[in-house]
């Protein structure tokens, strides 16, 4: 394969996956195989000592508007 060809089918799958998702997909990856190499070296800290991550927070429920008091009849 030529450089030419390379080229052409980096440009096949951006056209088809996008920018976003390939983004998303090398960041998986790479979580994958950092995950991958801390399991094969073992962890050497206690499990109180990792750093855990945050949560999201929580969304608030949307507010529902009240009936005015007065009332026409």
């Amino acid at each position: 394969m030529s450089i030419t060809h390379l080229i052409i089918l980096l440009i096949v799958v951006v056209l088809i996956f996008g920018t976003k998702k390939l983004r998303n997909i090398g960041s998986d990856l790479g979580g994958a195989m950092r995950d991958f190499k801390k399991g094969l070296e073992g962890d050497d800290k206690p499990k109180d000592e990792q750093r855990l991550q945050a949560d999201p927070p929580v969304a608030k429920p949307a507010e529902q508007k009240q009936p005015d008091s007065t009332e026409s009849k």
